[in-house]
């Protein structure tokens, strides 16, 4: 929609409308691992971390009707299933972008 409809130039904000606090993220995440909620720890948070995060997704939906397709667990579920299932190509994908990004920062004149 956006790459069809939306206007030249302009900024559109997408996101699930779904705001979560970090711990309940990462309690999502741990249930979707099948993991134990004592791999959590806690620390304390860095000087200026972010408070929240958070997506106004208004422009999108007023201007292309848009409107999220899946509710945040299911989606977070199918995310963490999809890398689960692709680690070859991630970790490829890691790896040539850490390569790049050091051959541009280690670069010797």
């Amino acid at each position: 929609e956006v790459l069809t409809r939306g206007r030249l130039g302009e900024v559109y904000n997408i996101g699930g409308q779904a705001e979560r606090p970090n711990l309940v993220l990462v309690r999502a995440l741990l249930r979707i691992l099948d993991k134990p909620e004592s791999l959590i720890r806690y620390v304390t948070d860095r000087p200026g971390h972010d408070r929240r995060y958070a997506m106004n997704c208004d422009k999108l939906r007023r201007e292309l009707g848009w409107e999220p397709r899946h509710a945040f667990e299911a989606g977070l579920e199918a995310t963490v299933r999809w890398y689960l299932e692709h680690r070859a190509w991630w970790e490829r994908v890691l790896s040539e972008a850490y390569r790049a990004s050091n051959a541009l920062y280690l670069k010797r004149d």
